[in-house]
């Protein structure tokens, strides 16, 4: 059982295990340490058509850069923001 967050190079081999699974029309897996954005690309890649997969590749690689340099994360953060203020100002309008 892991405990903690996986190492950078600990993400790049599973993102490149999960990515080689999918393009090879197996489901990724669950519970490995990839973000939201980074599992739905690879989601998309598997239930791609086949010959659609390995043109969805280079989608995966762009949000699992994302994960790593924390954009994924700050845009996840912005989004919650903007819908508690949103939130806050529906109630006060109420």
């Amino acid at each position: 059982m892991r405990h903690g967050r996986p190492s950078d190079q600990e993400l790049r081999a599973i993102f490149q295990q999960e990515l080689e699974e999918v393009l090879a029309g197996r489901g990724p897996r669950s519970c490995t340490g990839l973000d939201d954005d980074t599992s739905q690309a690879l989601w998309d890649i598997f239930v791609a058509e086949p010959g659609d997969r390995e043109a969805l590749a280079a989608a995966a690689h762009r949000a699992f850069a994302g994960q790593l340099d924390g954009s994924n994360a700050a845009r996840w953060h912005a989004d919650m923001e903007r819908w508690f203020e949103e939130r806050e100002q529906r109630r006060q309008q109420s």
